[in-house]
C-alpha cells in the first residue's frame, strides 16, 4: 500500500505512531432467552451492568469526566428511555433488538435536528446505547492494544475514559469537534487527537503516523517519512519538556513585558491538584457543576466558593454566575429550545428565575469574606441585564445585613461574548471588569457553531474580525481603567497567544494543564 497522508483538524495537540483500532466495531452476537420475562432480566442485567461500570469509573475521573458520566447514568436510570424496549420486550422481541430499536429511534430524533446541541444528545444516546449492548452480548473482544490510534466516525466519552493512555495512541476521527467533551478530555491528558478528517480511515492500513499539532494522519509511511515524523515529535517533546521550566516563574513576553496567567476550573476539587504559586489565581470557575442533578442550596454553594477562595489566599478568583443554557442543559431549570445557544441561556436564564439566581447570589456574598472574589455574569447583551443583575446583588446584600449575616460585596464584571458588547463596550463602562469568553464569540461573530467539525475552519479567533474586537475591547479597558482578561480556550492555545497579545491583552485564563505552555508561548512574544 502506497503512503496516504490525511488532512484534518488538530483537536489536542502531540504524536503518536501505532496501528490503527477501528471503534465502529459491531457487537458481539446476543444469545437469545426462552421467554420474555427471560430476556426483561437479561435486559435489566445488562442496565445495571452498564450503570455499575460508569459508577466505578466515576470515582476514579476527575470533575469534568465526572460530570459526563453521571449524565450518563442518570439517562440510564430514567424508565422514559428504557420504558419503550421493555414494551417491546413484552410483545415478543429479543432484549438486543428491544434496546437497539427503542434507542435508534430516539438518536434519529435527535440526529435530524439542525441544531448542534441536540445532534450533541444523539453523541450521548449512541454511547448510552452501545454500554448496554456490550454489556447484553459481553463483549470483550473490544480493547484496543496499547498504543494504538482510535479511529472512526466518533468516539464516546466513556470510550476515552476506560482506554489506558498511559502506554501512548491518539484518536483521528471522521467527524468529532474540538469542542467536544472528548477533546476536552484529551487536551487535560495530553492524548493526541485530530477530528473532521477529510477521507475515512480503515484498519487494515498498517502502521499509521497522527501529527495532532498539524493534523495530520499518514498511513501506511515511508522510513522517510517515519523519519522526519519522529524528528517532530522529539521536537515537540523538547518543546514540552522546556515549558515546564516556565511553570514556576511569572510569565513575561521576550521584552520582559507582565503578562498574567490564571486558570480555568470548573469543580472545587481541580484545585487540589494546582500549586497557587504557579498561576495568578482563578480566572474563570464555572458553577454549573453545582447543578447537576438536583438544584444546589445556599450552603453547598457557599462551602464551594469559600474552598477556592481559601485556597488562592490573596489571589483572585473569579466566580461566573450559572451559565445553563446552550450546550449545559440542567434538568429543572433550563429549557428545550429550538436554538438553545441564542435562546434563554446565560444571565437570561438567571434573570428569568430569580428564585435560583438570588440562592446563588446570597452564597456568593457570604463566601466573599473568605478571600478576594470577583463574580462576572455570562451572556450579557444589554446594559439592561447587568444593571438587574447588580441591582440583585444589593438587595441581597441588604437583606443579609438586616439578619447580621457576614457578607462582603465583591467587584461585578462581565463575560464579553455576545457581539453588542465587543461592538459597544461603552454602554458597560460602569462594569468593574471585562472578561472576554473567546469561543462564544468566535462562534458568533463567525456564524460557525463552535462544535461542528464542517465549520471548524471558519471557528478561529485569529480571524481578524474576531481579532479586532478583542483588541478594541482591551483599548477600551485601558482607557477607561477597566480590567480586561481573556478566559476562553484561546488564552491557552500557543497558536493564539501571539496574535492576543498583539491585540492588546495583558491577561489570559487557561486550563491548569496548559499553564507551562501557554508561559512558554508568551516568552517568545516579541511585545
Amino acid at each position: 500500500m502506497r503512503a496516504m497522508r490525511i488532512e484534518g483538524v488538530p483537536a489536542s495537540a502531540g504524536y503518536a505512531e501505532g496501528p490503527l483500532f477501528e471503534l465502529d466495531r459491531p457487537a458481539g452476537v446476543y444469545a437469545s432467552k426462552a421467554s420474555s420475562a427471560e430476556e426483561t432480566l437479561s435486559l435489566e442485567a445488562a442496565i445495571g451492568k452498564a450503570v455499575s461500570r460508569l459508577v466505578a469509573m466515576v470515582g476514579t475521573a476527575d470533575s469534568d469526566a465526572a460530570g459526563i458520566l453521571e449524565f450518563h447514568i442518570a439517562m440510564l436510570e430514567d424508565d422514559a428511555l428504557s420504558g419503550p424496549a421493555f414494551a417491546s420486550i413484552a410483545s415478543g422481541k429479543t432484549a438486543d433488538a428491544a434496546w437497539r430499536q427503542a434507542l435508534d429511534a430516539e438518536i434519529a430524533g435527535y440526529d435530524a435536528s439542525d441544531q448542534d446541541y441536540f445532534r450533541a444528545r444523539a453523541a450521548d444516546l449512541r454511547d448510552i446505547r452501545d454500554q448496554v449492548l456490550r454489556a447484553l452480548t459481553e463483549d470483550g473482544d473490544s480493547t484496543a492494544p496499547a498504543g494504538a490510534i482510535l479511529c472512526g466516525e466518533d468516539i464516546a466519552p466513556t470510550r476515552f475514559l476506560e482506554t489506558d493512555w498511559s502506554h501512548g495512541g491518539g484518536i483521528a476521527l471522521k467527524a468529532g469537534s474540538t469542542a467536544s467533551h472528548v477533546a476536552m478530555l484529551a487536551r487535560s491528558r495530553g492524548v493526541p487527537m485530530v477530528v473532521g478528517l477529510r477521507e475515512p480511515l480503515t484498519a487494515g492500513s498498517g502502521m499509521a503516523l497522527l501529527d495532532a499539532e498539524h493534523g495530520t494522519i499518514v498511513l501506511a509511511p515511508s522510513l522517510t517519512e517515519i523519519g522526519s515524523f519522529r524528528q517532530a515529535s522529539s521536537s515537540f517533546a523538547a518543546r514540552q519538556g522546556k515549558a515546564q521550566t516556565f511553570l514556576a516563574r511569572p510569565a513575561a513576553t521576550k521584552r520582559g513585558t507582565a503578562v498574567r496567567v490564571q486558570v480555568n476550573i470548573a469543580d472545587p476539587r481541580d484545585v487540589d491538584a494546582i500549586d497557587i504559586a504557579t498561576c495568578d489565581g482563578v480566572g474563570l470557575m464555572r458553577t454549573e457543576f453545582l447543578f447537576g442533578k438536583t438544584l444546589p442550596d445556599e450552603e453547598t454553594q457557599y462551602r464551594a466558593y469559600r474552598k477556592v477562595l481559601e485556597w488562592a489566599g490573596e489571589k483572585p478568583v473569579t466566580i461566573r454566575t450559572v451559565d445553563a443554557g446552550g450546550d449545559k442543559p440542567v434538568p429543572g431549570f433550563t429549557v428545550e429550545e429550538g436554538n438553545p445557544f441564542l435562546g434563554l441561556r446565560g444571565i437570561r436564564l438567571s434573570l428569568a428565575r430569580l428564585d435560583i439566581f438570588r440562592v446563588q447570589i446570597r452564597a456568593l456574598l457570604r463566601a466573599a469574606p473568605h478571600g478576594n472574589l470577583k463574580v462576572m455574569f455570562p451572556m450579557i447583551a444589554t446594559s439592561e441585564e447587568y444593571e438587574r443583575a447588580a441591582a440583585l446583588f444589593a438587595e441581597e446584600r441588604a437583606a443579609l445585613a438586616a439578619r447580621g449575616v457576614a457578607h462582603k460585596m465583591p467587584p461585578l464584571g462581565i463575560m464579553v461574548e455576545v457581539p453588542s458588547v465587543a461592538i459597544a463596550p461603552e454602554a458597560f463602562a460602569g462594569v468593574a471588569f471585562f472578561s472576554i469568553g473567546s469561543n462564544d464569540l468566535t462562534q458568533y461573530v463567525m456564524a460557525a457553531a463552535r462544535d461542528n467539525a464542517a465549520v471548524a475552519h471558519l471557528n478561529s479567533v485569529r480571524h481578524p474580525a474576531v481579532l479586532r474586537l478583542v483588541g478594541s475591547v482591551a483599548a477600551f479597558g485601558q482607557e477607561n481603567g477597566i480590567p480586561v482578561s481573556l478566559c476562553g480556550d484561546a488564552g491557552g492555545d500557543p497558536a493564539s497567544i501571539p496574535s492576543l497579545l498583539e491585540a492588546g491583552l495583558r491577561d489570559l485564563s487557561v486550563a491548569p494543564a496548559q499553564l507551562a505552555m501557554a508561559k512558554a508561548a508568551i516568552a517568545d512574544v516579541p511585545v
